[in-house]
């Protein structure tokens, strides 16, 4: 464990922040390496801080943070300074994202500009949502805040060389392509993009492919694979009559929280039910 209380870089849809002490509390006693095959805002990883451990997102652009802070804080954060050396007045805010989104489409996501434009567009757009289109640019507006600073330069710090000291893997594949390496004993925290609450809410698009209900189908069914290989599992996702169809009457332990949407866009449904399944 770190002495510093590391906390996610970015506001990420769906973060963990808010039940990190539920989610420790029922850690297993004893397990191998730890596995996030969805980091997000990697909380559950910060807050635990674990030794041996490997992480994925399928978001190239968000794995590329962690890559760039673990061989290189110290330019990220010079590169963040300077970004907030200027105010954020609306012109200002949609040259950066035209600026980061070109630089997407020409494939430069391998680089610490990269890494710090993510960072201040993050602070600085509507409601901290990460959200891309079609084409996989980003296309959330300004949020209409010009002051702020768009990070804590002793979290970066303490983020790089936490990822740097320790046995941290880190991939940018297929969630299941990414459990193949998974031995028994070893520890799977699952927290993928959730089912929708309402039957007229969209699959959420974190990535240009979005994560389907086939996707889902292919989780659940990772998870029995895992299971029976003798892994240690806990899964997050929304409290609906899908989440019971898929892991429900198979011996695995679900429990209904009550949780704080942070990234709604509607204040009044800032609030909701999820679920942790855990298979021991």
């Amino acid at each position: 464990m770190t002495e510093f209380k590391m906390s996610p870089f970015v506001k990420w849809a769906g973060g963990k922040s808010q039940l990190l002490d539920t989610l420790i509390a029922k850690l297993p006693v004893q397990y191998g390496r730890y596995y996030e095959p969805f980091i997000g805002g990697g909380a559950f990883l910060l807050g635990l801080s674990p030794k041996k451990a490997a992480i994925n997102d399928t978001n190239s652009v968000l794995i590329n943070i962690y890559r760039q802070l673990k061989e290189n804080e110290n330019e990220v954060i010079e590169r963040l300074r300077n970004l907030d050396s200027v105010l954020c007045d609306k012109e200002r805010y949609y040259r950066l994202r035209k600026k980061y989104n070109e630089k997407i489409m020409q494939g430069c996501t391998l680089d610490t500009e990269v890494a710090a434009l993510m960072i201040w567009l993050n602070k600085h757009c509507f409601n901290g949502l990460y959200r891309v289109n079609k084409k996989g640019l980003f296309n959330v507006p300004w949020n209409r805040r010009e002051k702020g600073n768009s990070f804590d330069e002793s979290n970066l710090q303490a983020i790089g060389k936490y990822l740097r000291d320790n046995d941290i893997l880190i991939r940018n594949e297929d969630f299941e392509i990414f459990c193949n390496q998974v031995q028994a004993g070893d520890f799977v925290y699952f927290d993928s993009p959730y089912i929708p609450v309402t039957e007229t809410a969209n699959f959420t698009d974190y990535t240009a492919d979005g994560f389907t209900l086939a996707d889902h189908q292919r989780l659940a069914n990772l998870f029995d694979v895992l299971n029976d290989r003798g892994v240690f599992i806990m899964l997050s996702n929304n409290d609906t009559p899908l989440v019971y169809e898929l892991y429900g009457n198979k011996g695995y332990k679900i429990q209904s929280i009550d949780v704080k949407r942070l990234i709604n866009r509607n204040a009044k449904k800032r609030t909701g039910k999820e679920v942790i399944i855990t298979n021991y």
